[in-house]
C-alpha cells in the first residue's frame, strides 16, 4: 500500500517566540523548525502499514527551504521519499491554499491512502486535511485513534474518539485520515536511518 503523508515543519515548542513589532506574524530569525508533532503519528502510522503490508511512505510539504529538516526527519524514520513544494507564490498561504496545491502534486502520485496530522500546533486551523479530501473527491475521517483493513485493504476501518465514548467508522479506500495521539508512539530515527536520510533527495 502506498501511503502518502501530508507534513508540516513548525517552529520548536521550545523556542522562544517573538512577535512582530506591527503584529503581522512572528519573527523567524533564527527559530528552529521540526515536524508538526501530530504529523509524527501519520508517519509512524504510514511506516507500520508499510511494514505489515509493503507499498511506500511517501512524505510530501509545502513551505521554504526550512521545511527540508522536517522532511529528512520523516526519512530517517523510514519514509522512502518526499516531495518539497517550494515556491515564493505559496507565501502565507492559508489551509485552502495550502490544502490546492498538495492535492494538485498528489494527482500526480499513485496512492491507496493519505494520512495528515489532525492540526498544525503553530496554527491550530485543522483545515488542510478536510480540504484536501474534498479537493481529491475523497471520503476523510479526522482525529482517528486507530486504523484497520480489509482482507481485500479496499476498505478502512477507523475509530476515533467522540464525548462520552467512541466512533467506529467504515471508508472506502483510497481516503483521508487526520491523525493525533492515541493512534500509535512515534518512533526515534536510528543513526543508519539518520545517515541514508541525508543521502535521499528531498
Amino acid at each position: 500500500m502506498n501511503v502518502i503523508v501530508c507534513m508540516k515543519q513548525v517552529p520548536d515548542t521550545e523556542t522562544l517566540i517573538k512577535i512582530k513589532p506591527d503584529g503581522s506574524g512572528i519573527v523567524t530569525d533564527d527559530i528552529k523548525y521540526v515536524m508538526n508533532p501530530y504529523c509524527e503519528f501519520a508517519v509512524e502510522e504510514s511506516l507500520r502499514i508499510k511494514e505489515k503490508h509493503g507499498g511506500q511512505s511517501i512524505l510530501i510539504t509545502m513551505g521554504s527551504a526550512k521545511a527540508v529538516e522536517a522532511l529528512r526527519t520523516g526519512l530517517a524514520m523510514g519514509s522512502d521519499r518526499s516531495i518539497h513544494l517550494n515556491d515564493v507564490a505559496f507565501e502565507g498561504a492559508d489551509g485552502f491554499a495550502t490544502a490546492k496545491a498538495l492535492a494538485e502534486a498528489i494527482k500526480k502520485e499513485t496512492y491507496d491512502l493519505i494520512l495528515c496530522g489532525k492540526q498544525a500546533v503553530d496554527d491550530d486551523m485543522a483545515q488542510v486535511g478536510p480540504a484536501l479530501a474534498e479537493l481529491l473527491g475523497l471520503p476523510h475521517v479526522t482525529l482517528i485513534t486507530k486504523l484497520e483493513f480489509s482482507a481485500d485493504k479496499k476498505k478502512a476501518k477507523v475509530e476515533r474518539e467522540i464525548e462520552g465514548g467512541k466512533e467506529v467508522i467504515e471508508v472506502n479506500l483510497p481516503a483521508v485520515f487526520t491523525c493525533q495521539k492515541g493512534l500509535n508512539e512515534p518512533r526515534y530515527a536510528s543513526l543508519p536511518g539518520i545517515m541514508k536520510a541525508k543521502k535521499k533527495e528531498v
